[in-house]
């Protein structure tokens, strides 16, 4: 893994020293011909399907442009991106010292798709949620562009990826919770619930990232963010702080579905005294427990899943379990995990108590 990973940053860094002499260059294509192909197969049986393709540019000084990609070689490349006449792609064209042209293919063009997902994504949300799916919406549009404007450019900008996540989680959290549900008390015990929670999560990332000595530097994205030329990130603050923003999106859920709980078990039965009350709101929220952190796993390991894969070929048998669970890219996952799950089922009782205690006073007035 770890050579494949250093095979991919030589591949990206080497055209910044080839092509020094003039800035890569990234515009969109369209293939007008596959000129020639090759199928090239490589020692482990695979094959890999090699082409020279004549393009078009789409966009910016090479729109109309016509030009030809050569991609038939004895190279084997760790990527190869196949296509076909009418196909669109970005295309990177650089210059090298000599004033040599050179262009050649990076990925496929997906934004038309992407952007169909997307509004398939929002019409339904609209259509099933009606109002309150609408609100989710643009809830959900203000997470995106406080993630992007927000806790992205501060911690590429050198700023502790720890603190602005936390700021960022607050901001999130605010926003969400009463964009969706208005200002109001069922709004207030969910943004205190959820803070509590996400203090704790915080907590024990931190003393269990300290105690198993993660880095942050075992992802594999880590190495790309290592610019001499940019302000130092801290990786390993970088960890926690997406611990916290990925365990916020699910005590949101959590938080708020616990509250109507005891809300509605308060309204079936106003009689129900405090701790009886509580005591039926938390059988709902064992329920929710279970279902949400088998939801949380399954969210972690589907991202680990070619880390998992890479071990299940015969990592695990050949070094064994415990070697393979002290690996940091399986520790980062298991601390991931964990700790997001610790959060998740404390803040049950503790939405339920807040809950419980405030809507029981309400009534009484």
């Amino acid at each position: 893994m770890r050579k494949i990973i250093l095979i991919i940053c030589i591949l990206l860094i080497l055209p910044n020293f080839v092509f020094a002499q003039e800035a890569e260059q990234v515009f969109k294509a369209e293939v007008l011909e596959v000129l020639a192909e090759k199928t090239l197969e490589r020692e482990d049986g695979s094959t890999v399907l090699q082409q020279n393709i004549r393009l078009t540019g789409l966009d910016g000084e090479f729109k109309d442009q016509d030009f030809i990609i050569n991609g038939v070689s004895d190279i084997d490349v760790f990527k190869s991106v196949t296509v076909k006449k009418g196909d669109k792609v970005f295309v990177a064209r650089a210059v090298d010292f000599e004033g040599n042209e050179k262009f050649y293919l990076t990925d496929y063009e997906r934004t038309g798709w992407l952007y169909f997902l997307a509004f398939l994504f929002a019409l339904l949300i609209v259509l099933v949620g009606k109002r309150r799916g609408l609100l989710a919406l643009l809830s959900l549009i203000l997470t995106f562009l406080v993630i992007m404007k927000f806790v992205i450019p501060l911690i590429l900008a050198g700023y502790s990826a720890m603190l602005v996540s936390i700021s960022g989680a607050l901001i999130i959290l605010g926003l969400v919770i009463y964009v969706t549900w208005g200002f109001k008390l069922k709004a207030h015990i969910a943004v205190i619930s959820i803070f509590i929670s996400l203090f704790i999560t915080g907590l024990i990332s931190i003393i269990f990232s300290k105690l198993t000595h993660l880095t942050g530097l075992a992802s594999e994205d880590a190495l790309f963010l290592i610019n001499p030329n940019s302000p130092p990130i801290d990786l390993s603050g970088l960890l926690l702080a997406g611990i916290i923003i990925g365990t916020l999106g699910v005590l949101d859920d959590v938080v708020i579905s616990q509250i109507s709980a005891v809300e509605q078990l308060k309204a079936a039965n106003p009689k129900l005294k405090g701790k009886e009350l509580y005591k039926k709101a938390i059988h709902i929220g064992i329920d929710h427990i279970s279902s949400m952190t088998n939801t949380l796993f399954l969210a972690y390991a589907g991202a680990a899943l070619p880390l998992l894969l890479l071990f299940g070929q015969g990592g695990a048998q050949q070094v064994g379990f415990t070697a393979v669970i002290n690996n940091e890219l399986i520790a980062t996952e298991i601390v991931r995990t964990l700790t997001g799950s610790i959060g998740l089922i404390l803040a049950v009782p503790i939405s339920t108590v807040l809950a419980t205690r405030w809507l029981v006073k309400k009534h009484n007035k």
